[in-house]
């Protein structure tokens, strides 16, 4: 009697991104078909194939602005992701803190960054403050409502068996609430990392000297939607790299979470 080899994980993750690759793989080629016979010009509508060659073309320019917006990303993230850890922790701790600061946290959703990011550049300039401000406030909900949800998710049962060995309260933080708080808090990581790909692009959109937004702004005032597509395309490509290297975190920092998960899934 032989048995098969199990799968790789490679090959387990390949028929769930088969759909996705398939679908845009049709949506290029639809693109492409209607360009070359409608006639449309370039001015409105590009090809696919000329946004790849022009973005080519221009990769050293674009490949400037890239890096300041992935630069400006990932302090502001930065900085969100230590001021929801940091506030997350204190409300944790404080049932009173939960009760005030929550209710602030979702306040903090309804302002429209449309009309803050501009204010922000109006109050602190044109240099990296303004942006990382708009990424913090754009990013910092998901990560801080996912953790706190996450703390007042934990075993209960476990937290009182532990304080019923003399456990203090930091303890019982540490081994009980703060892991059943990991799943949520990368659910919410992968939401807050596109966020701030997003909110980056926004700030420069509005105000600044180098990065993908304000090189969109440019080249659509030139008429090169061809380049401004192409910028999008390497936003798109940053946001999806930076997705995914969330789930390498995860795996590094909590391995047991995606265990648990392909267990519940049989």
């Amino acid at each position: 009697m032989t048995t098969s080899a199990p799968r790789s994980p490679t090959a387990r993750r390949s028929p769930l991104a088969l759909p996705a690759v398939v679908t845009v793989a049709v949506l290029v080629a639809v693109w492409q078909l209607y360009v070359q016979v409608s006639g449309i010009r370039p001015q409105l509508l590009p090809s696919p194939l000329r946004v790849v060659r022009q973005g080519w073309a221009h990769r050293d320019e674009i490949g400037v602005h890239a890096a300041a917006t992935l630069q400006v990303t990932l302090i502001g993230f930065a900085v969100s992701l230590v001021l929801a850890w940091a506030l997350a922790i204190v409300v944790d701790f404080s049932p009173w803190l939960r009760r005030a600061f929550v209710p602030l946290f979702v306040a903090s959703q309804t302002l429209p960054i449309i009309a803050i990011a501009p204010l922000m550049i109006i109050w602190f300039g044109f240099g990296l403050l303004p942006k990382v401000l708009v990424i913090a406030l754009v990013t910092f909900f998901p990560m801080a409502i996912g953790l706190i949800e996450g703390f007042a998710a934990a075993d209960r049962e476990a937290g009182a068996l532990l304080r019923s060995m003399g456990a203090s309260r930091r303890q019982v933080f540490r081994y009980v609430r703060l892991p059943s708080a990991l799943p949520w808090f990368f659910t919410a990581l992968r939401i807050g990392i596109t966020y701030a790909v997003v909110g980056a692009v926004f700030a420069e959109y509005v105000g600044a000297s180098e990065g993908l937004g304000i090189y969109m702004s440019l080249q659509k005032n030139s008429f090169r939607t061809d380049l401004v597509l192409a910028a999008v395309l390497v936003t798109a490509l940053i946001s999806i790299t930076l997705y995914l290297l969330t789930f390498a975190a995860e795996r590094v920092v909590a391995p047991w979470v995606r265990a648990e998960g392909r267990a519940r899934h049989g």
